[in-house]
């Protein structure tokens, strides 16, 4: 009880397996994203402290072995791969010997080993300073924040969820894992990322549980695809997204949805959404989307073509629901309601007094406040970081809510996300990435005199980069941007800070900015510190390039 167990595995049943039976003799579940390199592997295990490090393929063995000497208190790795190439000084057993050798020791659940307030997972985050944290996470955090869930909505036996956001993710951990197996439903775990779009028809979910990028490359297809078709096909796309559209709000406002209207949209979703509803596997009840922003347009479309998306809004440190749109009424462009047994305030960006508070458990319909930071009371909320108390005091008020570091306000009971007070980008795909470690990186090239990394909602991160002209052309002989010459030598500086970087923190392009970043010209402060949001917007036209399809 206590130990911990490190999994370094893409979602498969055996993910679950290790979990759970962590779970069940007390000890405390690590996580880590398969895509991290060997030194952040290595980082996170000697961090944690943990005894033994379940790993997946023989890429995720070979990291294993690499970190193993940096590890002091790791003492064995089990492998689900033939661990053909682990050095002899590792300790490796096989996954099948863990089973054989488990099933001599059969065990039965203890509640006087495993408590409510016990450690269940360090879920691990990144800090300001690029330094992973972990997040404490107890029994009573994650399962009131799938009890809350289930409160809300309906999830039976009868349910089917495709799994395939890492379960490192808290989005996934809570509303695809536990919530799914506290309801009795099934999971069925995906071959892997890029076979989803052949896993749907072959699964048929009732539940789907993913970012926004899954919603928005459908939605993009679709449009593209009538975008390219004729002026009739266009006319029938557009009448079916309305005749589908008027049915969804009448639908949330209670009025009638048969009649004329009603035969309407059964020849609309036969016409025109049944290739979705098919791609999708024809059974989705409904959609959860989280992890990031949702374009209020996409949720809208999926409404009017049949499939309910459910935005939610959570951070690791909240297990991580913190508020969710409603079934019957959901508002895009808002996170929708508190979650039951939750509470959410608006703290004054002016002067720190609160705005308001929300109990998940009410639905206070005519609330509507200024924008504020956002903090949280709750059963779910973290009681800090592991082993950095300085970092778990200042995630805290003196009051005791937790601070999220976003900015929002109630509207109407719903509540809408308008900014974020920390530095950290979301990216499409939900990952949260700090890139003041990866600005320092680039930096530190001579060919680097200032540099912003560019990413927030969008698929992977760029940058925008003001050249040392006189390094570039002592080292290429060119003071030309549009020369080959000068590019290659900022692509040959990407390819080496990516070597080592995890595949979200990537930068993936860049453009120049030949004109510095400056006081007089409004892009830095008076300390120096970056304008982002006025930089991305001076030079909005080079980051739209970056991000154009190819």
């Amino acid at each position: 009880p206590g130990d911990r167990v490190a999994i370094l595995s893409e979602n498969r049943p055996e993910w679950a397996i290790a979990d759970l039976a962590a779970q069940t003799i007390g000890a405390v579940t690590v996580a880590l994203y398969t895509t991290v390199p060997a030194s952040q592997v290595a980082f996170i295990v000697r961090d944690s402290g943990a005894k033994v490090l379940v790993v997946s393929t023989g890429l995720q063995l070979r990291k294993a072995d690499r970190a193993f000497d940096d590890c002091p208190d790791l003492g064995l790795v089990v492998s689900m791969a033939e661990p053909r190439k682990a050095r002899a000084e590792v300790p490796v057993v096989t996954w099948e010997d863990a089973l054989d050798d488990g099933a001599r020791q059969p065990l039965e659940f203890d509640e006087n080993v495993v408590g409510p307030d016990d450690l269940s997972a360090l879920i691990y985050t990144s800090g300001t300073t690029g330094e992973p944290k972990g997040v404490r996470m107890t029994h009573r955090n994650l399962m009131s924040n799938a009890k809350a869930a289930l409160d809300r909505y309906e999830v039976s036996e009868d349910d089917v969820h495709l799994s395939f956001l890492p379960l490192s993710h808290a989005f996934e951990r809570t509303a695809g894992y536990a919530v799914v197996l506290a309801a009795g439903a099934k999971i069925v775990y995906a071959e892997s990322i890029d076979a989803i779009s052949k896993n749907l028809p072959e699964v048929s979910p009732t539940l789907l549980v993913a970012v926004p990028r899954l919603f928005e490359r459908v939605f993009n297809t679709i449009q593209r695809t009538v975008r390219e078709g004729s002026a009739a096909k266009r006319l029938i796309f557009a009448w079916a997204t309305d005749v589908g559209s008027s049915i969804a709000e009448r639908s949330k406002s209670g009025r009638s949805t048969g009649g004329l209207i009603g035969l309407q949209n059964d020849l609309a979703q036969k016409l025109v959404f049944s290739t979705l509803h098919e791609k999708l596997g024809g059974r989705v009840r409904f959609a959860i989307s989280g992890g990031a922003a949702l374009p209020q347009e996409i949720g809208e479309f999926f409404e009017a073509a049949g499939v309910r998306l459910i935005e939610g809004y959570g951070l690791s440190e909240t297990a991580p629901v913190l508020a969710a749109n409603p079934f019957d009424a959901p508002r895009y462009g808002t996170v929708g309601w508190v979650m039951p047994g939750v509470t959410v305030g608006i703290r004054s960006l002016e002067d720190g007094h609160l705005l308001a508070t929300v109990k998940g458990d009410d639905y206070p319909t005519t609330l509507s406040t200024e924008p504020g930071e956002i903090v949280a009371k709750g059963p779910n909320v973290m009681d800090g970081y592991w082993e950095r108390p300085d970092a778990s005091a200042e995630a805290f008020d003196p009051d005791g809510w937790f601070r999220t570091g976003d900015v929002g306000r109630f509207e109407n009971g719903y509540l809408r996300i308008t900014d974020r007070i920390k530095h950290m980008i979301v990216s499409r795909g939900g990952k949260n990435i700090y890139p003041g470690p990866i600005e320092g990186t680039l930096s530190g090239s001579p060919l680097v005199e200032q540099v912003m990394v560019v990413g927030e909602g969008r698929p992977h991160l760029t940058a925008l980069i003001v050249p040392d002209v006189d390094a570039v052309r002592a080292e290429t002989g060119s003071r030309d941007p549009e020369d080959p010459a000068f590019r290659a030598a900022y692509d040959d500086l990407l390819r080496t800070v990516n070597r080592e970087a995890a595949s979200h923190e990537k930068v993936r392009d860049l453009r120049f900015v030949m004109d510095p970043f400056s006081v007089d010209n409004g892009l830095l402060t008076p300390t120096m510190k970056l304008k982002r949001a006025a930089i991305e917007t001076e030079h909005h036209a080079l980051v739209e390039e970056m991000y154009a399809p190819r």
